[in-house]
């Protein structure tokens, strides 16, 4: 029997911290002026004595909560983050620790600000073979830990957050979430980058390994955002036979208020219809397409026919047609 897959929860999580913009200009060259006119962005959250895995347990749990679900009923857990615990164990792992998912496997992926739309579609082959019933996909960035503060480029753009869905299967094509999707990966590793370890140069004992903090080439992102990944959009909705007054929902990459704005000026689709975070919770890469999508859905919108669009690092770029309008 065909298998179908539908959202059965949903939940977010911001640590307590807010850090606002006149608090980052004590110590960085720049200003809550400065910050807004080129961003939209007021305050962003920070995680102070909590690691990614802390972020994504938080959201599991509540997910697990919603549904009255067992850990142990969870089959497959991924976490999409470029702000993980460590290079290894993956921070998917931690998480099925911590919640004791004893019979889920877990891994991450590392796909940027398009890694929730990529999980997403990872984790629904895996329910639509009918080998798998329960999966949590979870995006989750601690994008503070991985900043230069000197460099307010960068800095001044990203918080902190963490939000998920759990899936399930269900023989009711009426549940069905995923009704179409499209990945893109662009490979340019010097537009955005972090964590860069460099490679051994010579043999001594006082070798000890160094990580990069993040980069970001701000009018190179923007260039890409504007164009390439908005060119994307429109070749999607042609393929799908979508017209711009169809969508009921645009749940974009938080990556600032310009990009977000001149994407719907380019798609056509009111400002409105998009579902926005960026001013309070800044730029949480992976994290900001799920906590945008979980605020609008605690609002009580339904949508029909919902675009969800990553874009980051790689460079990657994802677009992806789901339909929302029989959740609980």
């Amino acid at each position: 029997m065909t298998k179908y897959v539908k959202l059965a929860a949903m939940a977010g999580y911001q640590p307590e911290r807010v850090v606002t913009n006149d608090e980052l200009s004590q110590f960085i060259d720049t200003s809550d002026e400065w910050i807004q006119s080129h961003t939209g962005i007021k305050e962003r959250h920070y995680a102070i004595d909590e690691n990614t895995s802390d972020l994504g347990t938080q959201v599991a749990r509540k997910l697990l909560a919603q549904m009255g679900m067992e850990a142990t009923e969870i089959d497959l857990i991924i976490v999409a983050t470029i702000s993980p615990d460590a290079l290894t164990p993956a921070t998917a792992a931690i998480v099925q620790g911590n919640i004791g998912a004893t019979k889920a496997f877990a891994y991450d992926i590392s796909t940027a600000c398009s890694g929730f739309v990529f999980a997403l579609s990872t984790a629904e082959k895996f329910l639509r073979s009918g080998a798998y019933q329960n999966a949590i996909v979870i995006a989750a960035e601690t994008m503070s830990k991985t900043m230069d503060f000197k460099d307010r480029t960068s800095a001044v753009f990203f918080g902190d957050g963490a939000a998920g869905a759990l899936l399930t299967t269900t023989d009711s094509p009426v549940e069905e979430i995923f009704h179409g999707e499209k990945l893109c990966t662009q490979g340019d590793k010097d537009v955005i980058h972090s964590g860069r370890v460099q490679p051994l140069s010579q043999v001594t004992g006082d070798n000890y390994p160094v990580m990069d903090a993040f980069y970001q080439n701000g009018r190179a992102v923007f260039e890409f955002a504007t164009t390439t990944v908005l060119a994307h959009i429109k070749e999607f909705m042609q393929e799908h036979n979508l017209q711009a007054d169809e969508i009921d929902m645009v749940v974009p990459h938080q990556a600032n208020l310009r990009i977000i704005e001149k994407l719907s000026q380019g798609l056509g689709i009111p400002l409105e219809k998009f579902a926005i975070n960026v001013q309070t919770a800044g730029n949480t890469s992976a994290a900001g397409i799920p906590l945008a999508l979980n605020q609008e859905l605690a609002k009580g919108k339904r949508p029909q026919k919902a675009l969800l669009i990553g874009f980051g690092a790689g460079l990657s770029y994802a677009t992806m047609l789901v339909d929302l309008s029989y959740f609980n």
